[in-house]
C-alpha cells in the first residue's frame, strides 16, 4: 500500500466499517473519508487521531506506511478500556456512577497496596 488512501481503505474494510459508519463514528461527513481514501485531501490531525483511535491503528502506519498497522500501545488499550467503561456507566444513575467510581478507586488502592 503506497499511500494514506490505500492504507485507510484497507484498515477500514478490515475493521468492518463502511465509509458512512466510520464517518459517523468520528463525527465527519462521508465525503471526508471518501476524499481521504482517494487522496484528494490532506487529513487534519484531529481526523487522523480519531480514525486511528476508532480503527485501533498506528498513526505512523496510516501516515507513512511504516511499522505495524495495529496499534498495540498501552495508550490505545487504555483508551479502548475507558471507552468501554463509559459505555457501561453512561446509562447508570448518578448514584450508581459514583458507586462504580468508588469501587474502581478501592480496587486501585488494593492493587497499589499489594505492590508495596
Amino acid at each position: 500500500m503506497e499511500n494514506l488512501g490505500e492504507r485507510l481503505h484497507f484498515a477500514r474494510k478490515k475493521k468492518g466499517y463502511t465509509q458512512d459508519s466510520l464517518a459517523e463514528t468520528i463525527g465527519v461527513s462521508r465525503g471526508v473519508i471518501f476524499n481521504l481514501e482517494k487522496n484528494k485531501t490532506t487529513p487534519q490531525t484531529i481526523v487522523v487521531n480519531a480514525i486511528c483511535q476508532t480503527l485501533n491503528i498506528s498513526k505512523d502506519w496510516l501516515l507513512t506506511g511504516e511499522g505495524e498497522m495495529e496499534d498495540t500501545s498501552h495508550t490505545a488499550q487504555s483508551i479502548r478500556i475507558l471507552a468501554e467503561l463509559y459505555e457501561v456507566a453512561k446509562d447508570l444513575s448518578e448514584d450508581e456512577q459514583l458507586y462504580l467510581l468508588d469501587m474502581v478507586k478501592a480496587l486501585q488502592h488494593r492493587i497499589n497496596k499489594g505492590k508495596k
